[in-house]
């Protein structure tokens, strides 16, 4: 069973699936779904569309340069069929599959590190403006410390007659 790369998003296209354009000069270009045909037929880079393996490549988020990938390669040279062979690669693939997901954790935990600090840091801080969001008035007024502190003015005389006087007109 031949299992096919997307020439847009590089996912995997499983027999009977998907769709192949053949241009005038005999380069086939194999797509998983509509949606990457689509995208090829506006001209669009793979590398500049989000979604695609080739822009979180690019961009860090996938990783890049690993030695697991070599054991994913298409190889066209027909090879004779050998039980033992056929028996040791099989348990190397499953192996291999353990080491590559392992080795995504890592990259992953890599990248996710410093975003968690900030995550916290922009919630602190959130908090902080919006607490009477979150706290009932009721409670703020119980436990003056949940609260900004308050700022004492001095008021004349001729203010609060002034006061007093535009609220009598009103």
């Amino acid at each position: 069973m031949r299992l096919e790369k997307c020439w847009f998003c590089s996912s995997t296209i499983y027999p009977g699936h998907g769709i192949q354009f053949v241009r005038n000069d005999a380069k086939i270009f194999r797509f998983c779904r509509s949606k990457c045909h689509k995208n090829f037929k506006m001209k669009r880079n793979p590398r500049k569309v989000k979604w695609t393996k080739a822009y979180r490549r690019l961009h860090g988020k996938d990783m890049t340069q690993d030695s697991t990938f070599e054991f994913e390669r298409k190889r066209n040279r027909p090879e004779r069929y050998d039980r033992n062979l056929t028996e040791n690669t099989l348990k190397a693939i499953k192996k291999i599959d353990k080491v590559r997901v392992e080795r995504e954790a890592r990259h992953h935990a890599q990248r996710m590190k410093g975003k968690r600090a900030k995550e916290t840091k922009e919630a602190v801080k959130e908090l902080e403006q919006s607490i009477h969001m979150v706290k009932a008035p009721a409670a703020l007024q119980q436990e003056p410390s949940l609260t900004l502190p308050k700022i004492k003015v001095k008021v004349t005389q001729q203010q609060q007659q002034q006061s007093e006087e535009s609220r009598m007109e009103e």
